[in-house]
């Protein structure tokens, strides 16, 4: 495999785990100070190698818990996710690659009270990007960093705004 496509893969996984509410999956493709050789006996785990995660509307997240937290709570709350990924470019330099894209999500939450059906599914536009870290077990996620993606309504494409 090239570079690209190790990455490619490993973004593609780690969606996937997502999809699928594996926690320790998802874990394990996020950055460890171990993953940079660090000896967390001697050093702050916080100070090395510092994953962050933006969520949509979420403030930035630092740190292997507080990103880990994030994902535990979305994957707790959402009976139901499905990535669709488009506009994938994915480029690499030396030990860090950088893969951006648009996550074309469907995903629904809990059923009402007493009802077994998933909740209402909604569909949202997500503009990603993703920066991973070479390591010898392979890439992991060092930022995840995600935008919603403002959708015009009908009737504004093309508006006069002018008075």
């Amino acid at each position: 495999h090239t570079d690209v496509e190790q990455v490619e893969a490993a973004n593609t996984a780690f969606y996937e785990a997502v999809e699928q509410g594996d926690f320790e999956k998802v874990s394990e493709f996020w950055l460890t100070p171990s993953d940079l050789g660090v000896d967390e006996s001697y050093h702050d785990p916080a100070d090395v190698g510092v994953v962050s995660c933006v969520h949509p509307g979420w403030p930035v997240l630092t740190g292997r818990g507080e990103v880990l937290r994030s994902y535990a709570l979305i994957m707790a709350n959402t009976d139901y996710i499905q990535f669709f990924l488009t506009d994938v470019h994915i480029s690499v330099t030396g030990d860090t690659a950088l893969v951006t894209c648009t996550e074309n999500i469907l995903s629904g939450g809990p059923a009402p009270e007493g009802d077994d059906e998933l909740g209402p599914l909604v569909g949202q536009l997500v503009v990603a990007t993703n920066t991973y870290r070479r390591t010898p077990s392979g890439w992991k996620l060092w930022s995840h960093h995600a935008s919603p993606v403002l959708a015009e309504t009908e009737g504004e494409e093309g508006e006069d705004t002018t008075p």
